[in-house]
């Protein structure tokens, strides 16, 4: 991948398409709702709930344009997957190191001052029992520092497509819910937690409004954050 110009944004443009082949493969068919809110040409901070190792390739399948990750840094240990992150200049974050994290979300606010949106799971980690957990408030502060708008993103149904500690891919249906972007204007770093339940009761609402009948809903559960990334 090195060998192209502009390499960050080919391998990501391959990453895209190799979405769309698994998704296919899989028989995974995912309907997208509110597209027209991505602000094109713009970055912004993409934040969409996780159920669902899954969700990584439903969102490089299905959100458009440039993005980069911000990824717990076990992935970039994955055979493959990991250098194809690195070359496509998605960003590794360290949960378990406050100063490792806060250089990465500087990265990660480097890559936007470039022009890059970047794509996080707030709650840190997949749930497993379709709670939402409580956002980690890091890259709150990135979207404020940067003064990029938020956009929220709900999946719906990748939880029962591929479980939390499941390697079993089930065909089925998916929606991707994307709300319109959300301004960090007249936030601090202080008062985040208000921009924090904002945008989570965003992506819970809309769960709840597009799932299918039947579907069990999304808990509106806030649970004690043990770190701050």
């Amino acid at each position: 991948f090195s060998f192209f110009a502009n390499a960050e944004n080919n391998v990501h443009k391959v990453a895209n398409i190799w979405g769309k082949i698994l998704l296919m493969i899989c028989s995974t068919k995912v309907q997208v709702i509110g597209k027209e809110n991505i602000l094109r040409g713009k970055p912004q901070v993409f934040m969409c709930n996780h159920q669902s190792d899954f969700d990584i390739f439903i969102a490089l399948a299905c959100v458009p344009g440039q993005f980069r990750w911000i990824a717990k840094k076990e992935l970039f240990a994955i055979p493959v997957f990991g250098q194809a992150m690195k070359s496509a200049g998605y960003i590794e974050i360290d949960r378990q190191n406050h100063e490792k994290a806060l250089r990465s979300l500087d990265l990660a606010a480097l890559r936007i001052r470039e022009g890059k949106s970047v794509m996080t799971f707030p709650e840190g980690t997949r749930s497993h029992n379709g709670e939402i957990k409580a956002f980690k408030p890091g890259t709150f502060y990135l979207a404020i520092q940067s003064g990029v708008p938020i956009v929220p993103i709900s999946i719906i149904g990748s939880g029962e497509i591929m479980p939390k500690r499941s390697l079993k891919i089930r065909p089925g249906k998916i929606k991707m819910i994307i709300d319109k972007p959300i301004s960090v204007e007249g936030y601090a770093v202080e008062n985040r937690q208000e921009l924090i339940n904002k945008v989570r009761q965003v992506i819970i609402h809309n769960y709840n409004a597009y799932r299918e009948t039947g579907t069990a809903s999304i808990k509106d559960v806030q649970s004690e954050m043990h770190t701050a990334f």
